[in-house]
């Protein structure tokens, strides 16, 4: 596999080298003032979702964040909902009287999205829909991943682990995300896409995890009775909700012997893609998606033009509009490509590599 810093160039080609992320443990949801460049005339807010559907968000997203911030010396306040919607919107109204020039948000789902948007827009603020679009939010700016493309990574990897397995045909399965989010929508186009034309394998189950592990396991629990056990391969969308499927996995046996999609390279995702229950992750650097939201916001704030940040469009499928967008490319990662998001330092083998993970580690070369 090529570079993921080679990847990062060929996604962010325009956008400078990320700054010193010395601050980057703060999750006070206040940022400092840096050293390194002079403060720019404006303030950024950040309302990520929350601290459950998947580690990201505090791990990776927030501190990338605030160390491109803090390095440009742009004042920033990122705080989090928490999974609650009235939560947000309190965030929302919040941020905007206190007199943000940018509002960055990931939306829970569209239509409190839609509400923040609003009021952002009615007080002249300057918007960034961040990893999930806002259907009909209006946002000024759309930043994430090429979701559709994230969606056929996970299905191909599925199909080539059954292959591995010499499983010619089979029976598979769907554990889909939250249908509020329109990334979930997204990743199913993409994983379908690839999957539906490859008639040797039955559909035989399509249901929503709800981006919870518990609830994908409950979902997977009913599959599994519902066919006699005759499952051969699930889709999972994220690593999460992969962790919940492959306990109940164990609890019957066949944890490891039937492959398992994931995506966000999460600790417990690259834990259980060494130790071969999961075949799979899509690995999506969120400092490159960090790096660009960020870099559109600080141009935002300086009067910059952004057109060479945004040089992308996705569709609002609500307004028909298109949204000037900037889009990253994800990673499909097995077990003999995770040293590479350990050296790309998005992950540690020190949090990888424990107790019942030391072996697979150790055979999988991973330092």
């Amino acid at each position: 596999m090529a570079s993921l810093v080679a990847v990062g160039v060929l996604a962010f080609g325009a956008l400078s080298a990320c700054g010193d992320d010395s601050d980057s443990d703060n999750n006070s949801g206040d940022s400092g003032d840096s050293s390194g460049s002079p403060a720019a005339e404006g303030k950024v807010g950040v309302i990520l979702p929350d601290e459950t559907t998947s580690p990201r968000w505090e791990a990776n997203d927030r501190p990338s964040l605030q160390a491109a911030f803090d390095d440009a010396g742009v004042e920033s306040i990122i705080d989090n909902a928490g999974g609650d919607v009235a939560k947000f919107g309190e965030i929302c109204d919040s941020m905007i009287n206190e007199g943000v020039t940018v509002l960055m948000i990931v939306n829970l789902d569209s239509e409190s999205g839609k509400a923040c948007l609003s009021k952002a827009t009615e007080a002249g603020v300057q918007s960034i829909d961040y990893d999930r679009l806002t259907l009909g939010g209006g946002a000024s700016y759309y930043v994430s991943f090429d979701n559709v493309e994230v969606g056929r990574l996970m299905g191909q990897g599925l199909a080539d682990c059954l292959d591995a397995d010499g499983k010619s045909k089979g029976n598979i399965i769907y554990i889909n995300g939250d249908p509020n989010d329109n990334n979930a929508a997204l990743f199913k186009s993409g994983y379908d896409e690839v999957l539906k034309p490859m008639t040797q394998y039955k559909l035989v189950g399509d249901q929503s995890g709800f981006w919870d592990a518990t609830k994908a396991g409950d979902a997977y629990e009913q599959l599994y009775t519902k066919n006699n056990g005759k499952i051969d391969g699930v889709v999972s969308a994220n690593d999460t909700m992969a962790g919940g499927i492959i306990a109940r996995m164990k609890d019957n046996g066949t944890a490891g012997t039937v492959p398992v999609t994931g995506q966000d390279a999460s600790v417990e995702g690259l834990q259980n893609v060494l130790a071969g229950y999961q075949c799979g992750t899509v690995y999506k650097n969120t400092d490159l998606e960090a790096k660009a939201a960020s870099d559109l916001a600080i141009a935002l704030i300086n009067g910059d033009d952004p057109s060479s940040l945004a040089t992308g469009s996705v569709k609002d499928t609500e307004t028909g509009k298109d949204v000037p967008s900037s889009l990253a490319v994800p990673v499909w990662v097995t077990a003999d490509k995770v040293q590479s998001v350990i050296d790309d330092g998005f992950a540690s083998a020190s949090d990888i590599c424990v107790d019942e993970f030391a072996k697979a580690c150790e055979k999988a070369g991973i330092k």
